[in-house]
């Protein structure tokens, strides 16, 4: 099964504006990737080195089954934000992690 790329797409744009109507959203700010991992024994170093390689930090969350990746402080737009949610779900989905949102960490 192919990875909708559109449809996440328009969830981080979607999701963007929801946030924006909530709070002011900070001009430059750390992301925070999420990726689940489809299976137990999913490869997370292997993903972690990839996704380091690719110059994200990476973490494994306390629930075992999710790989957080950060980008360094970027800009805060909706395209920036899409722009690097793309290339790291690009490297996840090659190890069995699809992506599960994101947040901003100030």
């Amino acid at each position: 099964m192919t990875h909708d790329f559109k449809a996440q797409q328009a969830e981080t744009f979607e999701t963007f504006v929801e946030i924006g109507k909530i709070e002011d959203l900070p001009k430059r700010a750390v992301v925070n990737f999420l990726f689940l991992a489809e299976e137990v024994d999913a490869p997370f170093a292997a993903a972690a080195k990839a996704l380091k390689a690719a110059g994200f930090q990476t973490a494994l969350d306390e629930d075992g089954e999710t790989l957080e990746a950060r980008t360094g402080e970027m800009e805060i737009s909706a395209a920036a934000i899409w722009a690097e949610e793309k290339r790291a779900t690009e490297i996840a989905l090659k190890f069995g992690f699809d992506p599960d949102g994101w947040e901003l960490v100030e």
